[in-house]
């Protein structure tokens, strides 16, 4: 039952908020409908420990260790942004860049998000993957464009055609994903079932298979922000509320990737060979070494951080890319910590851009002074996304350049190059909004920063320690990728 909860409280939790979530206590009441998710997402993830993979509902869901992973990082991080938007949320309101009618819109298109994510992830079906993923674009429309300015507007609707065209893409992969799987497992419904063709995909046609997934690529791509398909990030990004970036950067792109992953399976045994993976790490490497060197230029905290999530996610592409027991854990538990160092840099950011009522580096200074908690909490959470030990980041980024140094000796020197240029831009950025002088008196009000510290503590024992048990979690979910 674990699933149906899993799947009906963000549905349930959209309905209600639609209906009430202009009043008092919407916030609290968001928060609440996440928190029950993610219980749901526990029990699921305990049974999926404890009895291995299952398919539920005639086969229309189907969970194992990878997957169950990320719905459990996607519940956690969706809660724990529910949390910080509560004050966020009402700040803006107080600042009258949003009235009731946005509110409620806010409320009930995150539950939605939310929702389409965790379909996304739990689907058995190819179709309704795509489905689920239309679904997130449309409720990340509604969210990127809630403040109605000129540039909100335009950041929404460039989203909405660039996604627009990727999900066509996409769509086109499928498509030609049930005319391989047609041919063996014949028509209806479960040709497009993943666990159908998993058990089959060394008969699939090996030349539609490698055009599904060129297509499958460059749609899904679109959406994890892989360049040269990465424009309608950052503008996502820095026009959006801040909750918004924060599951943007560290829920939505790992959710494109894992439909990216699931086909690279089917791809791999069909064709016998790697050419997924070789396109994959093209991909990730030219969104790591273009997002490291368009760090540089940027003036917007938000637009920057917009241009590392591009950075880490080529990373983790090119892991998945390069395959193999190693580098698939490597790029699961930089998933995960990418996902939760980048959401907790983004609480910070915009506790201090409310505070200075500008996203300009230049303008923001002196944070450690205005509020001691709110700059170490982006002053860590830099150092910590720039792979700095003893967090976790730097064990990740390590694992994957020691397994291309092996494997991939030629690719070392642009990934070693990137990561360098990408602490340079970063930290010479962030150290004076940090630390720099500045005559602001301090916070009229106490940020929420409870979310950021979780995160970063977090970060910071997957450096240290990984429990046993999660770590045989991860080698489970690396060995089902194969590779």
């Amino acid at each position: 039952m674990e699933i149906y909860w899993l799947l009906g409280l963000p549905l349930t939790g959209s309905i209600f908020l639609g209906l009430w979530g202009y009043r008092k206590y919407a916030p609290e009441i968001n928060a609440l409908f996440s928190f029950v998710t993610l219980l749901a997402a526990a029990f699921l993830t305990y049974r999926i420990i404890d009895q291995g993979s299952v398919i539920i509902g005639a086969g229309w869901f189907f969970i194992d260790p990878f997957n169950v992973f990320l719905v459990t990082l996607t519940a956690f991080v969706a809660f724990t942004t529910a949390l910080f938007s509560r004050p966020y949320m009402r700040i803006e309101a107080e600042h009258g860049k949003l009235n009731t009618k946005r509110l409620r819109l806010y409320h009930s298109s995150y539950q939605i998000f939310i929702g389409a994510m965790l379909l996304a992830l739990t689907t058995n079906n190819m179709g309704i993957l795509w489905v689920a993923m239309e679904a997130a674009t449309l409720a990340t429309v509604l969210l990127v464009s809630l403040y109605r300015t000129p540039a909100s507007l335009e950041a929404a609707w460039k989203y909405f055609i660039l996604c627009g065209v990727g999900i066509a893409l996409a769509l086109f992969g499928t498509i030609l994903l049930y005319f391989a799987a047609e041919k063996v497992l014949g028509s209806g419904g479960n040709a497009l079932l993943w666990t159908q063709l998993n058990g089959v995909k060394t008969q699939l046609e090996p030349t539609v298979m490698q055009l599904a997934f060129v297509f499958l690529l460059v749609g899904y791509g679109t959406k994890v922000g892989l360049a040269p398909l990465h424009s309608w990030l950052p503008d996502a990004h820095a026009e959006g509320p801040t909750p918004v970036s924060a599951v943007l950067s560290g829920l939505l792109l790992n959710v494109a990737l894992y439909a990216v992953i699931r086909s690279k399976v089917l791809v791999d045994g069909a064709l016998g060979n790697d050419m997924a993976g070789g396109l994959m790490m093209g991909f990730g490497l030219f969104s790591v070494v273009l997002g490291a060197f368009l760090l540089k230029r940027q003036t917007d905290v938000k637009r920057m951080f917009a241009y590392s999530s591009i950075e880490h996610m080529g990373l983790v592409t090119f892991a998945f890319g390069m395959g193999g027991p190693v580098a698939n854990f490597a790029a699961l538990l930089h998933m995960t910590l990418h996902s939760l160092t980048k959401s907790a840099i983004f609480y910070a950011v915009g506790h201090a851009t409310q505070k200075t009522g500008t996203q300009l580096m230049t303008d923001i200074r002196g944070l450690i002074k205005t509020n001691p908690t709110l700059g170490w909490g982006l002053m860590l959470g830099t150092v910590a996304i720039l792979g700095i030990p003893p967090f976790g980041v730097f064990a990740s980024e390590f694992l994957i350049i020691t397994t291309a140094m092996h494997e991939h000796p030629w690719a070392t020197p642009f990934l070693l190059l990137a990561l360098g240029v990408a602490f340079a831009s970063i930290f010479g950025k962030v150290q004076p909004m940090v630390f720099g002088e500045t005559e602001l008196p301090r916070l009229p009000y106490q940020p929420a920063l409870t979310p950021v510290f979780l995160h970063l503590g977090l970060v910071l024992m997957l450096g240290l320690y990984i429990p046993p048990y999660l770590a045989v979690w991860y080698r489970q979910a690396a060995q089902l990728l194969g590779g």
